[in-house]
Order: C-alpha cells, then sequence, then structure tokens
C-alpha cells in the first residue's frame, strides 16, 4: 500500500514537472475567462435595461449568457491541459437535446413568452382577450400570463396558447365605438325614436364628438325596424355607457309611446 502511494505522488509529481506551464495556463484561462463572463453577462444586463427590455427577460438572457461563456471558458481550459474535449462537447450538444426534447411543450411557452415581452402587444393593466379567456392582465411572466377576470377569477394560461392565437387588446386605443342596436315597432314613429336616441346622446357628457356618433336604420326585420347606435367613447367609459344606453332608451321610448317588439305567439283554438 505504502508503495503504491509512493508511486502515485511520484507520478504526479513527475506529471506536475512536466505540465507546470500547462497547468497555469489553464488556471489563468479559468479564472481571466470567468471574469471576462461575468463582465459581458453584466454588460448584456446593463444594455438590455438601458433598451427598457422586461426585468425577468433581462435576468434569464444575462444568466443563459453567463453559463454558456463559463462552459467556452471550462472547454477550453481543459484543452489546453491535453485533455480530449471532443467527446465532452458531443455530451453537452447531446443532453441539451434530450432536455430540450423532454421540455418540448415549456421551450414552446418560453419562446412566445420572450415574443410577447418583447414586442408587447399587451402590458400589465390592459383588459385583453386572448387564449380562450377575457380579463385584466396582471403578470407576464416567462412562461405563462396571469389574468383576473370579471369576476375577480385569476386564470393562468401558458404563453404557447396566446401567442399562437388572435390576441383581442381593448385598451391598446384610447378611445372605442359602443355598437348598440334598438329595435322598435313598424308603427313606431322612426324619425321620433332617432331623434330621441341623439338627444340622449347629446345628454350624455361621455360621448365624444369627435368621430360623431352614427344612428341609421340598419336592418327592416321581421319584426321590427332596427336602430344602429354607435357613439364613441373613452375605453375606460365604455361598460358604463353601454349599460346606461340601453336603460335609459327602454324609459325614454317607454314615455314616448314607442314600441320595443318581443317574441309573442298567437294561438287560435278551433271548436269542433
Amino acid at each position: 500500500m505504502e508503495e503504491l502511494i509512493q508511486g502515485g505522488l511520484s507520478s504526479a509529481s513527475q506529471w506536475l514537472q512536466t505540465n507546470a506551464l500547462s497547468l497555469v495556463l489553464a488556471l489563468a484561462i479559468f479564472f481571466i475567462g470567468r471574469m471576462i463572463a461575468n463582465t459581458i453577462a453584466k454588460i448584456t444586463k446593463s444594455m438590455m435595461t438601458r433598451a427598457k427590455i422586461d426585468e425577468i427577460l433581462v435576468d434569464f438572457i444575462a444568466g443563459i449568457v453567463r453559463v454558456g461563456l463559463i462552459l467556452f471558458v471550462i472547454v477550453a481550459a481543459l484543452t489546453q491541459l491535453g485533455v480530449d474535449t471532443t467527446s465532452l462537447v458531443a455530451l453537452i450538444g447531446a443532453a441539451g437535446i434530450a432536455i430540450g426534447l423532454a421540455l418540448k411543450d415549456s421551450l414552446q411557452n418560453f419562446a412566445s413568452g420572450v415574443m410577447l415581452i418583447l414586442f408587447r402587444p399587451f402590458k400589465a393593466g390592459d383588459f385583453v382577450e386572448a387564449g380562450g379567456s377575457m380579463g385584466v392582465v396582471e403578470k407576464i411572466s416567462i412562461f405563462s400570463t396571469v389574468m383576473r377576470t370579471g369576476d375577480n377569477r385569476e386564470v393562468i394560461i401558458p404563453n404557447g396558447g396566446i401567442y399562437g392565437g388572435t390576441i383581442t387588446n381593448f385598451s391598446a386605443r384610447p378611445t372605442r365605438r359602443v355598437d348598440m342596436v334598438f329595435g322598435i315597432g313598424y308603427e313606431s314613429d322612426l324619425k321620433l325614436a332617432k331623434d330621441l336616441l341623439q338627444k340622449l346622446l347629446d345628454e350624455d357628457d361621455r360621448i365624444l364628438a369627435e368621430p360623431a356618433p352614427v344612428i341609421a336604420v340598419g336592418e327592416l326585420a321581421d319584426s321590427s325596424v332596427n336602430i344602429l347606435c354607435r357613439p364613441w367613447v373613452n375605453s375606460g367609459d365604455y361598460w358604463g355607457v353601454y349599460w346606461d344606453m340601453q336603460e335609459r332608451v327602454k324609459l325614454c321610448f317607454d314615455e314616448a309611446g314607442i314600441s320595443i317588439p318581443y317574441p309573442q305567439m298567437d294561438l287560435r283554438l278551433v271548436k269542433e
């Protein structure tokens, strides 16, 4: 046993004497390379921060840059020591492919999250319809987006389901058009109904003067004359105006004697 230890020490000493310079260079490559990798990662992070890229994406990309550079430095240091790194590089590549296949769905969500953060089709606080859900965006992360619905439910949607489909952002523009249809009976006074609708719009301070509201006959239906009423409002006033107009039009039409048709069924009894 003692002879084995002495033999090992002798071999190690001989190897150090032969490869002392290579070892020093390999250590220098590793430590200096690690410092350079950390510096490049910090510079990358600083540049992305100045570009106002989302903090989550900044940290993630800076981390990937740092790890990738350190792996390169380790391979360079081992090569300086005379180690054949071909198999190591192949092993790292194979491991990357295996991990990519195992995390295919997660990587899709990650890629979609990066695109959402970079191109910003919506931001936190916007009211959107995406991924089969509608609500206020509360948080956009790398893999998923959190929404709050109108009845205060929390919905977590994978980013792949959002970016791969249609995104409707109701908060993207400062104004919206409120599309309403009011049906009146054929026997009712059409001109009076249109004048009353115009009067109700004029009395509401939330209705914008430009673009001008549209009041027009949209359809001569089977049992009603359908009048289109399309005012423009600030986006935040959309639902308030919509709900208020439904009630005010009903009360105003009732007072003016304008009928609002509803489905009816006539029964005829035949006595045999």
